[in-house]
């Protein structure tokens, strides 16, 4: 039990932290490809803002998932 709190601890924050900067502070480098795909036309800034709401959203349910295990 031990081992999945701090799997899901730093999954939490890898997700949170990556899920912030590619949604609020427009990291976009952060997403593979993304820029070289951004300048072709093949993806667009809502699909950015997608992926980091989507690693956001991941990171607090993992997070949830660490308070949950640990009481």
């Amino acid at each position: 039990m031990k081992l999945l709190k701090i799997i899901s601890l730093i999954l939490s924050l890898a997700f949170i932290f990556f899920g912030y900067n590619i949604y609020f502070r427009k990291k976009y480098k952060l997403i593979n490809n993304f820029e070289k795909d951004y300048k072709n036309g093949l993806k667009d800034e809502k699909y950015a803002k997608k992926v980091g709401m989507v690693e956001l959203i991941l990171g607090i349910l993992f997070f949830l998932i660490f308070l949950k295990i640990s009481l």
